[in-house]
């Protein structure tokens, strides 16, 4: 035999979907990892598909996306994410390679719900279902909100934690991973097995965490087959958001009909929102004027970010930081899990870090 055929038969422990997410994590295209193996992009493609490689290009694809040879073995093909099911804040201005790297981040914490899910009883996937016309309406936005809080048992007033709401219906909620493209705010998506939201690491803001997560629960519920990136799916689940964190039907008399600011800093630390959405919500709901509305943003655009009267920082998901723990108080052994279900360690603490309360420090550079 010859040593080419050694090194093919030696390959068949490949798994090419695993080859996908490693690649997008590290934010290469497939022409850009041909450069690094001395290959054409042909043939990563054709790697991609179905073509094992040799054990010799597979040892220099370890070694270029810094993963392990473990993790490209096959048995335990992973779910791709597709960008078109993907509803980021900015799709246009965000680039399809950073794209491609927050969804490989996002396989990799799904491949690790999932593979948790085997010994620990994570929460079932709950989302509310609504009957919603071919095209939302103002009207149909409040309903939504109102229903979700009638389905999910929330009480009148506000919310105490929105992430932990979602975390206890089944949603993974995690932070983006340090490093990314500044451009990729917070996203969501359902095409893996569970829905998935992300939140932003640079938004250390209560305030401002809670509405994100309030967003992208819009476009779950309202959005679910809905093409992502325009404006006005944007604007629906901005409304969606404001009807959920502040009832009209609670907060209308609460809103000041002029320009207070002491009132609505009372208001942002009663209903756990910015003073910019307490004055975007007062001027739809027609308590402040027009006039009123432009002093308003004037001054806020004034005072910039952070705005004064900070509420502490931003809420932070629990979920996979509390499944490690059961899993090490049950003495479970966390390294032969991991070893079970091909994930590197690297990657998953990355993954765990962000899923808990811990601050994540993740750089996928």
């Amino acid at each position: 035999m010859s040593s080419e055929s050694r090194l093919r038969a030696g390959s068949t422990d490949f798994d090419p979907s695993r080859l996908t997410v490693a690649r997008r994590l590290r934010g290469m295209t497939k022409a850009d990892l041909a450069r690094a193996l001395g290959v054409t992009p042909t043939a990563i493609t054709q790697y991609e598909k179905a073509t094992r490689p040799t054990q010799a290009v597979l040892a220099q694809i370890c070694l270029v996306l810094g993963m392990p040879r473990e993790f490209f073995g096959a048995g335990n093909p992973m779910t791709l994410l597709p960008a078109s099911g993907a509803h980021f804040r900015s799709l246009r201005a965000t680039s399809a390679k950073a794209r491609e790297q927050v969804l490989a981040y996002g396989e990799l914490c799904l491949e690790l719900v999932e593979l948790l899910g085997h010994y620990v009883d994570l929460p079932e996937v709950a989302l509310p279902e609504l009957k919603l016309p071919v095209e939302i309406t103002p009207e149909a936005i409040l309903h939504a909100a109102a229903e979700v809080r009638r389905q999910w048992g929330i009480e009148a007033g506000p919310i105490p934690s929105v992430v932990q709401l979602l975390e206890a219906h089944g949603v993974v909620v995690i932070r983006l991973p340090r490093g990314t493209d500044a451009m990729v705010d917070a996203l969501s998506t359902q095409s893996g097995g569970r829905p998935l939201v992300f939140l932003s690491p640079s938004k250390d803001d209560k305030a401002r965490s809670r509405f994100d997560a309030a967003h992208e629960l819009g476009h779950l519920v309202l959005h679910p087959d809905t093409e992502p990136g325009s404006k006005l799916v944007e604007r629906e689940a901005n409304s969606f958001a404001s009807e959920l964190l502040m009832p009209q039907d609670e907060i209308f008399r609460q809103l000041p009909s002029r320009i207070d600011w002491p009132k609505l800093h009372d208001l942002k630390r009663h209903w756990g929102v910015s003073l910019r959405a307490l004055v975007f919500r007062a001027h739809s709901l027609g308590r402040l004027s027009d006039a009123s509305y432009r002093r308003a943003n004037q001054q806020l655009s004034v005072w910039g970010l952070p705005e004064p009267g900070p509420l502490g920082p931003a809420e932070s998901p629990q979920m996979l930081g509390v499944a490690r723990d059961l899993l090490a108080d049950h003495g479970v052994d966390l390294s032969s899990v991991l070893a079970q279900g091909r994930i590197a360690v690297e990657v998953t603490e990355a993954v765990l870090a962000a899923g808990s309360k811990m601050r994540p420090r993740v750089d996928l550079a």
